[in-house]
């Protein structure tokens, strides 16, 4: 019998790279390769106006600014231009120190000779390019979730009639419409959007020129690099500008609250589609591989799914900056940029997705008169009738509860009727067992309601119309924020041009 020789298990490696070292190999590389695309233009647009209120300020001598600001100016020229590349090649250990290997080489001077971190820190750039970065996506997610709540309203106005069977736990409840819902959908919208204006706004808050945390001795001019940078105010506590993080937890919250409500719906939309109350639109669809006549609307589980991620990066950014201590730390600012930045693109996915299936929302077959009788949806309608009568609304609750557990309204008898009351202590006379057997019979009479905010059809188009408002107004001023941020660059591109090709400061 042969006995196996003792040989030791071969030791599994601890990196990919051998000219890295483990942690390099294990996490720097692959954070740079998820945040350098993300940061790096912001960087130098940030280190033009750095650079800009260096010189200006008589902390460098113009010479230097000006061969500063010609080597960021080609650095811009290539991200604008997709000719970037972001290669870690291990000579630097983050896209900080890449963009300085990036401009001593353009300027053609070794890194010892760069001033471009001079009066400032990574954490104040940090801080500054990630509010650079999610400002702008955040008015773009803004913008379809505004638009989406416009095109909602707009389906709503339309189906203002389209009469359903509304349910309250999976259960057939009351009669709506399809417009009562949608125009409920806009306003959820529509706060989803104010609150991310909301956020916009403490997010648009340079914290550039608090370095490290502390500041400068220097005399630099923060104001000056946050107006340049398209910020509409700068920081008021150093310590704060790096280490908050109360607009990552804002941002996060607002991108979760957009999926779930855009899940709830698509939760909805999906039953709709099955009860064939509303087209299932053949672009959303997915075929079965086995099933011939299946048009499975797999769109609207994606959805759910989607707004389960999005739930969970707003967990893991909550968690990060719990962890963290209350100052600048990895687990509270960097960390976090990941989830953020994911969510971001999901939301922008997300809403497409929704807005288009609202603008394809088509109604088929509505339910008729007489199904949504037999579903008991109308009973609430007789009981408030039987209160309108002078019958106290517990009995006449009760009552009605009886009589529907027994049969169907269109099924109740005028003796079944008298017999309910009896049995409940009451007389019946002529006029109660009328309204008994007949209020609950026209569910259409709901689109006659004038409440406001209700399933009135005339109720529902003010509702629309007044969302639509809402929708326009909101647009507008997210546009204008997105062009005071677009102007302000191009305001700095120019500025930096003239100081650094025709020495005009």
């Amino acid at each position: 019998m042969n006995t196996p020789t003792n040989q030791s298990m071969p030791r599994p490696a601890l990196k990919q790279r051998e000219d890295l070292s483990v942690y390099w190999d294990n996490h720097l590389q692959s954070a740079f390769d998820e945040a350098a695309p993300y940061i790096y233009p912001a960087m130098v647009e940030a280190s033009l106006a750095h650079v800009l209120m260096l010189t200006r300020q008589g902390i460098l001598p113009r010479t230097r600014g000006e061969l500063l600001l010609k080597g960021l100016l080609a650095l811009w020229a290539r991200t604008e231009s997709g000719e970037q590349s972001y290669v870690f090649d291990g000579s630097v250990e983050d896209p900080y120190y890449f963009l300085e290997q990036q401009l001593a080489t353009e300027c053609g001077i070794p890194t010892s000779e760069l001033d471009v971190q001079l009066a400032r820190s990574r954490n104040d750039l940090d801080a500054g390019v990630f509010r650079m970065v999610l400002r702008r996506q955040l008015l773009e997610q803004a913008a379809l979730v505004v638009q989406a709540a416009a095109d909602a309203a707009t389906q709503a106005a339309a189906n203002a009639d389209s009469l359903i069977i509304g349910f309250t736990h999976r259960r057939p409840a009351q009669p709506t419409t399809i417009g009562h819902v949608l125009a409920g959908l806009a306003e959820a919208f529509l706060s989803q959007g104010r609150e991310m204006l909301s956020v916009y706004e403490e997010l648009n808050v340079s914290p550039l020129g608090s370095a490290a945390f502390t500041g400068t001795d220097l005399p630099i001019d923060s104001s000056m690099v946050g107006e340049l940078t398209g910020f509409d105010a700068s920081f008021t506590s150093s310590y704060e500008a790096v280490a908050g993080a109360e607009h990552f937890m804002r941002l996060a919250a607002v991108q979760a609250r957009i999926t779930a409500t855009g899940a709830r719906f698509s939760r909805v939309l999906l039953e709709w589609m099955t009860f064939k109350w509303v087209e299932t639109p053949t672009a959303y669809t997915q075929g079965s591989s086995i099933m011939p006549q299946k048009k499975n609307p797999v769109v609207l589980e994606h959805m759910v799914s989607m707004a389960g991620v999005t739930a969970a990066d707003m967990a893991a950014t909550y968690a990060n900056i719990g962890s963290a201590w209350y100052e600048d730390s990895n687990n509270a600012t960097t960390d976090v940029q990941k989830h953020l930045w994911r969510a971001g693109e999901r939301v922008v996915r997300f809403m497409r997705m929704m807005d288009g299936l609202l603008l394809d929302l088509r109604v088929l077959q509505l339910p008729d008169p007489a199904e949504i009788v037999a579903s008991g949806a109308t009973t609430t309608a007789v009981a408030e009738a039987l209160a309108a009568l002078g019958i106290p609304w517990r009995g006449a609750h009760d009552i009605v509860g009886r009589l529907v557990r027994a049969n169907a309204p269109a099924d109740w008898t005028a003796d079944g009727v008298a017999k309910a009351f009896a049995d409940a202590g009451l007389d019946a006379t002529e006029d109660i067992v009328t309204t008994t057997l007949n209020a609950g019979q026209q569910p259409a009479l709901i689109l006659a309601r004038t409440q406001t905010g209700s399933p009135g059809a005339e109720a529902v188009r003010r509702n629309a119309t007044q969302s639509q408002e809402r929708a326009e107004a909101l647009g507008v001023e997210l546009q204008r924020r997105l062009g005071l941020i677009d102007a302000a660059r191009e305001q700095l591109l120019e500025t930096a041009r003239d100081a650094a090709e025709r020495s005009r400061w």
